[in-house]
């Protein structure tokens, strides 16, 4: 089970290997917004998102004969970076299964923290099958993205630091893709303060998770168009999505338009490079999808790993 005390046992284990990132406020942006607003900058991680918490969480609990072997991971960019560079520190071979149309940044950054890379197509391939054939035959041990409570418990500790600088908020906003994340910086929040309200966010297009909260079950969608390629989920994990349900008072949808006006604003305004699934939370503050008594927001800013033609682009818009 996902809990306060095994997230906090995971802030314990990772904490010689991952940064305790910095909390930023704007001026701006609270006046923008009409709240007063704490970003906390997982895009300045190690390997640039918070997923590098989940995999080094993952992987330092690890048998030394399952290290010896190996691990293997699917991804489409940040959790295979990090689990490529958590392997790495932990000195194990990492073999990342990674879609066709993967940023090639990613793809790149991920080879050149020493894992091995393969390639499947998304519109064809079940990528947690492909991922799992690799793992059977190669006898590695399976890194999942976000459905394992390690995973969960890592991803959270992002959340303990937040509270710890900013202990009073109204209210906490992280993006969600397959739901990590929010599952374990939910229940961190809840853990603390029951009447914290926690918002989960999506692009409109990739609403997967959205779905199936207003339905009360998971929900399976196409392989979404967004440019936020962390939301690109065709539906939430089978331990995240309870959690979900449990502690998410609602999921609030953005636009790419949406996303892509946030992440100026961060750049030109923070100085904080932002790839679109990290803004996307920021989104839904800056165009007012919560509700208008809430004045104190956490908001995580999940990742910064963006492709240098993509932003390029975005900017020319």
């Amino acid at each position: 089970m996902l809990t306060l005390d095994l997230i906090r046992e995971a802030q314990a284990r990772i904490g010689p290997f991952v940064h305790r990132t910095p909390v930023a406020t704007s001026r701006a942006f609270n006046e923008a917004a009409g709240r007063e607003v704490f970003f906390k900058c997982e895009n300045l991680q190690r390997a640039g998102a918070f997923k590098m918490r989940g995999a080094t969480n993952k992987i330092r609990s690890l048998a030394a004969a399952e290290l010896r072997r190996g691990v293997v991971a699917f991804s489409s960019g940040n959790h295979a970076q990090a689990v490529a560079l958590s392997a790495r520190d932990a000195g194990a071979r990492a073999v990342i299964a990674m879609p066709t149309d993967a940023p090639r940044a990613k793809v790149a950054a991920t080879r050149g923290y020493g894992a091995e890379v393969v390639f499947y197509d998304r519109q064809k391939d079940d990528r947690e099958a492909f991922a799992r054939d690799i793992a059977e035959r190669e006898e590695l041990t399976l890194v999942p993205p976000y459905d394992d409570y390690l995973i969960m418990a890592g991803q959270g500790t992002c959340v303990l630091e937040l509270f710890e600088d900013v202990p009073d908020l109204d209210c906490l906003v992280t993006p969600c893709g397959g739901g990590g994340l929010f599952a374990g910086a939910s229940v961190v929040a809840k853990g603390t303060n029951p009447k914290i309200r926690c918002f989960a966010v999506e692009a409109e297009t990739a609403d997967d998770t959205r779905q199936s909260f207003l339905t009360g079950e998971r929900v399976c969608i196409p392989p979404p168009p967004t440019i936020a390629d962390g939301m690109r989920n065709q539906a939430p994990g089978a331990l995240t999505f309870p959690v979900l349900r449990q502690n998410a008072e609602d999921v609030l949808l953005v636009s790419d338009e949406e996303i892509i006006e946030a992440m100026k604003f961060l750049l030109f305004r923070l100085k904080l490079l932002v790839e679109p699934t990290g803004a996307a939370a920021t989104a839904a503050v800056l165009f007012g999808k919560l509700p208008p008594e809430i004045q104190r927001v956490g908001v995580i800013i999940s990742g910064g790993n963006i492709d240098p033609e993509m932003l390029a682009q975005l900017l020319r818009q």
